[in-house]
């Protein structure tokens, strides 16, 4: 892995290239518009560069069912009974061979337009990710862009075994298929049959899977009997296996850098074991990042699973959270770090992305400024990847009904629409951010300037220290509203201060001294604060450092980030 620090940032080119402003909920392709892998364009990638992005994740690349196909293609219409909105799930794969033809400018042209976007993005110097969904399938998966010599998943099963090593999927012998009555109520023309059920993505082993369920999806077969007591059949290796081996190869030759692994945990990590160390043989520069909310299994999926980062998701980042909308006080955030002991460094950290609610909904923040102090901490607390999501950093809002997501503060992924405070910055192409408002403009220079701190040495490659727990009884210190810690290497220490609170903080902070004995700082000294990237500075002696502590004024929903130096 390079010294630098990752940083990612996640769009759907479906939603990032919409320049279409008059959206209409559950509207057709033709009438909202659909952006194209073209949109992400050399501005567009300059722009990324001058951010400080490193790798862009490029979500809902592989073809998936969508309600209106191209029969000029080959591709037909599909059903709207197993197809989640009318663009579709991103997660419910149809070709893993294919890529979606909504993006491409040129149906039939649509998989040499994803292969120039990937080399424009690699002379860029940026990375490629996509995803990968290992766990289930569309209902209707069938692949015509599938090489010689490779079978459809399910071809070859035998559907009167509930399961077998050599199926590919999970089977419910005698018992059709049962949807859910609202759904077909709401299609009463459309009609699927499924005379022998198979199992459903988010594991439901019965016929009629519920209206929340990934109904539109099938449970791929791993060699586990999850009805037989969980009894593994690993040896010999389970079709299934080699057939996901293969799609990893095949994208990794189109020069794919790397997979965020959808819902990674639900495949057992034997088969991550196996799959990643022979790519990494060929391809060792991949990156494998796993979704995955079961910190119990953190290690396992590390060490066992051989992937290169984690999901941070049920810790920091439900933590960070409610500490901005004041539900819980910042010390909590210090458990985060105690309960990963020491992977730290293999999370990735987030504040949005495509499951989650918009910062600046009027579900959560609303005020994605309000956000920043958060931001700073998943930023700047230890040394994994920070992932940024499309219109985070102009304070997009996910607001309205858009079709079969609703209005609930996400941006769908589910139906063709579009990002209207991400429209403002790519201004018709520009990607000038002309239509920004001040408060727009000052949001995304925010952004920059976190990012730009990333590249200090402590941050890439220091150790990360806790400031909190010496500060816990200071009365001078706002330990439920300010968060505050060290990241030190050999060639740089800095100070980072975080207030979560809607007023100022008038603080001292008092640093301990078995903190400056591992800064190998001899005592008594005096220390200089120097704020990065303003005009801040302070000398301060050890001694009255330890006990009376350092004055700091912090403004509302802001931090600090001092140098120090001896």
């Amino acid at each position: 892995m390079s010294a630098s620090k990752m940083i990612i940032y996640q769009l759907l080119p479906r939603l990032f290239g919409n320049t279409n402003t008059s959206v209409k909920p559950d509207g057709s392709r033709s009438m909202n518009g659909c952006g194209k892998f073209s949109a992400i364009s050399e501005r567009a990638l300059d722009a990324f560069c001058d951010m400080g992005i490193t790798h862009l994740w490029l979500t809902g690349v592989i073809e998936h069912a969508i309600v209106e196909g191209y029969p000029q293609a080959g591709i037909e219409d599909g059903n709207p009974l197993l197809i989640k909105g009318k663009a579709g799930s991103p997660y419910a794969i149809k070709d893993y061979y294919d890529v979606n033809p909504d993006l491409a400018d040129k149906v039939n042209n649509r998989m040499v337009e994803f292969e120039a976007l990937v080399a424009r993005i690699h002379r860029k110097g940026l990375k490629v990710l996509i995803d990968f969904v290992p766990n289930h399938l569309s209902r209707v998966y069938r692949s015509d862009r599938k090489p010689k010599g490779i079978d459809d998943f399910g071809a070859k099963d035998d559907s009167g075994l509930a399961f077998s090593p050599s199926n590919n999927y999970y089977y419910l012998p005698g018992q059709p298929l049962q949807l859910p009555e609202t759904l077909l109520n709401c299609f009463p023309d459309a009609h699927y049959e499924e005379l022998v059920a198979r199992a459903t993505g988010n594991d439901v082993f019965r016929p009629n899977p519920g209206k929340d369920d990934w109904y539109e999806t099938v449970k791929l077969n791993y060699g586990i009997d999850y009805r037989g007591g969980a009894k593994k059949y690993f040896d010999p290796i389970p079709d299934t296996w080699h057939k996901m081996l293969h799609i990893l190869h095949y994208w990794a030759a189109k020069g794919v850098d790397g997979f965020r692994c959808d819902m990674a945990e639900m495949v057992p990590v034997e088969f991550w074991q196996w799959a990643i160390t022979q790519l990494k043989s060929t391809f060792p520069w991949l990156v494998f990042i796993a979704e995955i909310y079961q910190p119990a299994l953190y290690r396992t999926y590390l060490k066992t699973g051989n992937f290169d980062f984690l999901y941070d998701k049920v810790g920091l980042y439900d933590t960070l959270l409610v500490v901005s909308q004041g539900k819980q006080p910042a010390t909590h955030i210090s458990q985060c770090w105690q309960s990963l002991q020491g992977i730290d460094k293999y999370m990735l950290r987030f504040m949005e992305n495509h499951d989650e609610q918009r910062l600046a909904s009027r579900f959560l923040l609303g005020d994605g400024s309000k956000a920043i102090p958060a931001v700073v901490v998943a930023a700047l607390m230890h040394q994994g990847p920070l992932l940024l999501y499309n219109g985070q950093e102009v304070g997009e809002r996910g607001e309205g009904p858009c079709g079969y997501s609703g209005d609930d503060g996400r941006s769908t992924i589910f139906d063709y629409w579009n990002l209207p405070e991400h429209q403002k910055w790519m201004n018709e192409g520009s990607f000038d951010g002309a239509m920004l408002s001040p408060d727009q403009h000052e949001l995304r220079r925010a952004y920059c300037d976190i990012i730009d701190l990333c590249k200090q040495p402590a941050v890439t490659s220091g150790l990360f220290y806790d400031l909190v727990w010496y500060n816990r009884n200071n009365p001078a210190f706002n330990s439920d509203k300010v968060y505050a810690f060290l990241r030190y290497s050999d060639e740089q220490c800095l100070l980072v201060l975080v207030n979560f609170a809607n007023e100022k903080q008038q603080i001292r902070l008092q640093l301990p001294a078995h903190a400056l004995q591992l800064l190998n700082m001899p005592r008594p000294m005096k220390i200089t604060f120097q704020a990065l990237g303003g005009s801040y500075e302070v000398s301060i002696g050890s001694e009255e450092l330890i006990g009376e502590g350092l004055a700091v004024v912090l403004d509302a929903y802001s931090y600090k980030v001092m140098a120090m130096t001896w």
